[in-house]
């Protein structure tokens, strides 16, 4: 198992800005390459997944409409990734996930539901206020 650690999470009003950081232990240096992913989940409702991206460079959004208002971005010297959220609206209340694991560049960029990833961090809460 690799450790992540997700971190930057709090309390903003709406139309706030938050950017969460992930950082995992270490690269999951296989052939196959490293798949790190953003997920939340709000309360009540199932995990919901954000975007990915891929050792290979590629990042991915599961919608579209993510990037009006999300944008992930990495260090790959540091094995880190982040989430830059803007307008944030109180529907965006939610626990921020962070996963990762050897995943080819295609299935990682294929949008992956929440069971191809093993690591997972505990969870950073963002609660937005109207």
């Amino acid at each position: 198992r690799v450790q992540v650690m997700e971190s930057g999470g709090g309390s903003v009003q709406a139309g706030g800005s938050l950017r969460l950081s992930c950082e995992s232990e270490t690269s999951v240096s296989t052939h196959r390459g490293n798949c790190m992913a953003w997920f939340r989940q709000a309360p009540g409702k199932g995990r919901e997944g954000i975007a990915t991206f891929h050792s290979d460079g590629i990042t991915t959004y599961y919608a579209d409409s993510w990037k009006s208002r999300f944008t992930m971005s990495q260090d790959n010297s540091k094995n880190t990734v982040y989430l830059q959220m803007s307008g944030l609206q109180p529907e965006d209340t939610a626990v921020y996930y962070c996963a990762a694991d050897s995943l080819p560049v295609g299935v990682c960029s294929g949008r992956p539901s929440p069971t191809y990833f093993l690591n997972w961090g505990p969870g950073t809460q963002v609660t937005v206020s109207s």
